[in-house]
This record gives structure tokens, sequence and C-alpha cells, in this order.
């Protein structure tokens, strides 16, 4: 088989995923391990869909955002169609998302929020369009951009009760990087009465190995914080003034919203809209970024507890985001990428394996197979490797782009896979993985 036979099989092969999982309207990152539509998923399987199946792809996007509650936010889960699911907890029944009379009744969601990169994905479909589909996505875009503003407003009004730019999370889960060494000092401070707690059963573990999954004792504080969210309502002014344990700005969520506040101002102007207050909060994002999570001593970014009131200096790739938004001036993107081609991540040309890790594999936190605690994960090369090339560096992010092609090819369409061998780890027929191989395969077409 050449080349070129090669990329068709496994273009076909993404594909047939994303066609498993499609459940009439969404996406479910895996059958067994992820049965609902998840947030920040749904906007990086969009982007796959873009460049085959437009009308999925907008699908894909509306049924996220029929999710979205009255004050704005977008929930990390939305529990279409939900029955008692032997594979996932914690469900709509655990979740009492009815407690606020902003969360919707149907369909049920979770009260949480997931990285904010959904007008990117927006204008991703818009920009994949051909021609003949020009002014049809932009009626797409039209629909859901009051919705995508709603949701920034809400980031902005509610997670930056300070002004200061940079929104803060208030659970591991909100990152999207679950289980990263990054949230080991905040949840290792968090005194859990097991009383709280008990009752529940993990089902992460029945499908994906324990060994790859987060320890009993992270889970136990993960499930604490929910319980005191759903204690308070999920209204964001008590959870933030009752001392939530958990209250972070976090490098990459701040990233993507900063560069959707970008998108969202590139959409205004396709759609006649006023691009500046878009374009205004970008910058705010970008200074604060800049100014509060820099790490010049690391050479990387770095989040902030708020709880404590210092950084957390713990070397995450996450801490390079920032590329993607463009929000790093020249001479800080220059020692970035000086930390990227150590061994510590695996992007040198002369290193072995493949990158991205996700944490730094010369850190005693680092384990190649345990839930974001170092493997390589599809979307964060993604991420990175657009974020290089905003930069120049075209051989680095050719790499990545490589290594998005070579992991699921080497190891199947798992969602993360080990950065020294590329064996798959976690979820397989991982959507996510899928659809992302899909775009960068298109860019070749």
């Amino acid at each position: 088989m050449n080349a070129s036979q090669e990329t068709t099989a496994l273009l076909q092969s993404a594909r047939e995923v994303l066609d498993e999982n499609w459940k009439d309207g969404f996406t479910v990152p895996a059958q067994n391990q992820y049965p609902y539509q998840w947030s920040w998923d749904s906007a990086f399987i969009a982007a796959g869909y873009a460049r085959y199946d437009r009308e999925r792809a907008q699908r894909e996007l509306r049924s996220l955002f029929n999710g979205q509650w009255a004050d704005g936010r977008v929930p990390h889960i939305v529990f279409h169609n939900a029955t008692p699911d032997a594979s996932y907890f914690p469900g709509p029944d655990f979740w009492r998302t009815e407690r606020n009379t902003f969360a919707p009744l149907s369909p049920s969601t979770s009260g949480i929020v997931q990285p904010p990169n959904h007008a990117t994905a927006v204008l991703h479909i818009v920009r994949c369009a051909e021609e003949d589909g020009k002014q049809e996505t932009l009626g797409f875009a039209g629909e859901l951009f009051p919705k995508l503003r709603a949701w920034h407003d809400w980031l902005y009004r509610e997670r930056d009760p300070k002004g200061e730019g940079v929104a803060y999370i208030i659970h591991p889960w909100e990152s999207g990087q679950d289980n990263s060494p990054l949230w080991d000092p905040v949840l290792a401070r968090m005194d859990v009465p097991p009383a709280r707690i008990s009752g529940f059963r993990r089902r992460d573990t029945l499908a994906v190995v324990p060994e790859e999954r987060p320890l009993d004792s992270d889970y136990d504080r993960y499930i604490f914080l929910v319980d005191f969210f759903r204690r308070r309502g999920y209204d964001e002014r008590k959870i933030f003034g009752d001392g939530c344990p958990f209250l972070v700005q976090d490098v990459m969520f701040n990233t993507l919203l900063c560069r959707a506040e970008q998108d969202m101002a590139e959409l205004a102007r396709l759609l006649g809209e006023d691009p500046a207050p878009f374009e205004a909060r970008a910058r705010r994002t970008a200074d604060a970024v800049n100014r509060k999570l820099w790490d010049g001593d690391r050479g990387y970014y770095a989040d902030f507890d708020l709880a404590t009131g210092k950084p957390i200096p713990m070397p995450a790739l996450a801490g390079f985001s920032p590329l993607f938004a463009r929000i790093p001036g020249g001479d800080r993107a220059e020692t970035m990428l000086r930390r990227l081609l150590t061994p510590s991540f695996g992007l040198g040309a002369e290193q072995k394996g493949y990158p991205a890790s996700s944490y730094d594999r010369e850190a005693p936190e680092y384990s190649p197979k345990r839930y974001w605690r170092g493997p390589a994960w599809i979307q964060m090369n993604w991420l990175l490797m657009h974020g290089l090339r905003a930069y120049g560096r075209n051989d680095q992010a050719e790499r990545l782009r490589r290594a998005i092609m070579e992991l699921p090819a080497k190891g199947g369409f798992r969602e993360y896979f080990n950065p020294e061998t590329g064996e798959g780890h976690g979820a397989h027929r991982f959507s996510w993985t899928a659809a992302l191989l899909i775009d960068v395969l298109h860019e070749r077409i």
C-alpha cells in the first residue's frame, strides 16, 4: 500500500469512528466511556466534520447549545435522552441542576463548564465551506452568534469578579485536563469528610483499566466539589463567596477564551456586526495572561491559585497553549520554543518517541499512560501545531502534524497515547482523535 492509499484508508477509518459515535444530532466522545455530549469535545469534533459533512458539523454545535442555560453558560455535559447508564458517573440524577432556575429542564445537563472553544469551531466551519455553501454557513454562524456572545458574557461576568480579564475555573473537569498534576497542590489541601461523599460508585474504571485513570482519592475530591456546587444551587456568587476550595485561573482555559474572542471579532465582521467589543476583550485577556500567568524563570505560562494567591508552577504542556491565541510576544515565544525542544516534551527532531507529552517527561509526577499525567493527546498537538504555525515555526508544527497522523495509525483511535511508544490508552474509538485527524489530512488533499 503506497502513501496515498494509506492516507485514504486512514481517512475512511476515522470517518467510520465518527459514524459509529453519531447519535442523530450529536457525537459521543466514546461509546462505553462517555455516552453523552461533552462541550469542548463537540467543538473539536465539529472541526473534523467541517471538512466533509457541513450539515453534521452544524447539527453538532446546535445540539450542544440546546443545553445552554438561560444565564448563558454552556454546560460541560448535555445528557440527551439520558437513561441510567452503567458506564458513566456522575449522571444527571447526581448533578441536580434543577436547583438553579437558569438550568434547562430538558435536556438535563451538568452544572459546570469546559473550555470555550466553540466560536473557534464555528469560524472553522465557515472557512471550510465551499463557495456554494458560504451563505448557508454564514446563516448558521448568525444563528449561533448571540448564543456564543451570551456564553462569553457569562464567563467574564461570573468567573472574573475583579475584572482582571482572566476567568477562573472551579473544578479540574472544567479545564479539560481532568487528572493533570497541575491540580495536585490544590486537591491535596482539600479536607473531604467521608460521610459527605459516601455511597457513590466509580464507573469510569469499567471501560478503562484503573492504572490509566485517576486515583480514588482524586475522584473523591472531584465528587466533593460537585456536591459543594449543588448544595449552593450552582449559584456562582455563593460558590465563590463560600470559600470554594478550587479557584484557579487556568492558562489553557483563558487561552481558548482569548482565541474565541478573536474569532468572535472575525465572525462579527463576516456578519456585519461590530467587532470592536470582542477585539477589546481579547486584548484585555491576552494582556492579563501575559501580566499574571507568565513564568519567566521556567519559560512557560503557569496557572494561578486564587485560594493561596500564588502561581502553580507545574510543567504541563498547557503552559505553552497561549501560542494558539498569539498571546506571547516574539521573545517569549522563542523562550517557550527552547523549552519545548528539550527532552521534557519531546518536540525536538532528534528525540525519540512522539510529541508532545502532556506533562514534563523529566518531572517526578510524569506517567506515560495515566490520564493527563504525561500521555500525548491529539487535541493538544492540534492546538500547539496551529500555535507554532502562527509564529512561523513550521518545522516543529509539521512534526506535530505527523504525530497526529502517526499515533492513530499505530495505536488506534484511542483517547490518548504513550508518547514514548505510541501505544494507545484510555477510551477506544475516540471521536476527537478521529475528527482532528480528518482535519489535518484534509489540509493536504
